[in-house]
């Protein structure tokens, strides 16, 4: 499985007006295997992680997934890539765990399945406890963890996340670096940009370093 290409990006850039966000960047990512990003701020790992994710087109370069360019308007290569890049858009009248219950619903689980899924997702990350709370009842590593959780819940087959430590101390750093590496031990590819060693070390099978911009 690793020795097939899954997500590749060629010649990637961008730019605003004369700007530069991220220099010209090319990689490969085996199916089944997890790339750490690296970089200091402002070296473009975000914007790179935004054109894999399909969120942004690139100045230069296309973005690819199995060999097809990388389009969030396609459905079927949404349902392809889960990616929480920042803290997503939360309904401030939906509990946590209906949160979830729906982002499930919306790929297709019926009912009984998605609720499943919220509950067995809300477990793995250590916040069962937290289902009945309303987002701004949270904590930030609560939210963190909820944002977490909103991009294990659905179906996908790449998993794109932009340092997941963020607000995390750590052990619940180590929680969800175990959670991620279970999702690739079943076959997931992963992309994920950290500043934390230990996650990396966690969940990465090799990284790569931008330079800086």
């Amino acid at each position: 499985m690793g020795l097939v290409s899954c997500l590749e990006a060629r010649d990637v850039s961008a730019s605003i007006d004369s700007e530069v966000l991220l220099a010209p960047v090319s990689l490969i990512v085996s199916c089944g295997e997890a790339l750490a990003v690296q970089g200091r701020n402002g070296s473009g790992k975000t914007t790179l992680l935004r054109i894999l994710s399909g969120q942004l087109r690139p100045t230069g370069g296309r973005a690819f997934i199995d060999g097809e360019p990388v389009d969030e308007r396609h459905r079927a290569m949404r349902r392809t890539i889960s990616a929480r890049i920042g803290l997503p858009a939360f309904a401030r009248e939906l509990t946590a765990h209906e949160h979830l219950r729906f982002i499930a619903t919306t790929w297709g689980r019926p009912g009984s399945a998605a609720t499943d899924a919220a509950d067995t997702t809300m477990a793995a990350l250590g916040i069962s406890d937290l289902q009945n709370r309303f987002v701004n009842e949270l904590s930030s590593g609560q939210t963190q963890l909820l944002s977490l959780a909103t991009a294990l819940v659905r179906p996908f087959d790449v998993l794109i996340l932009d340092e997941p430590e963020q607000r995390l101390d750590a052990t619940r750093r180590a929680l969800v670096a175990s959670v991620v590496r279970t999702e690739i031990d079943r076959g997931a590819t992963v992309v994920i940009a950290s500043h934390s060693t230990d996650m990396i070390e966690a969940i990465a099978d090799r990284s790569v370093s931008l330079a800086e911009s």
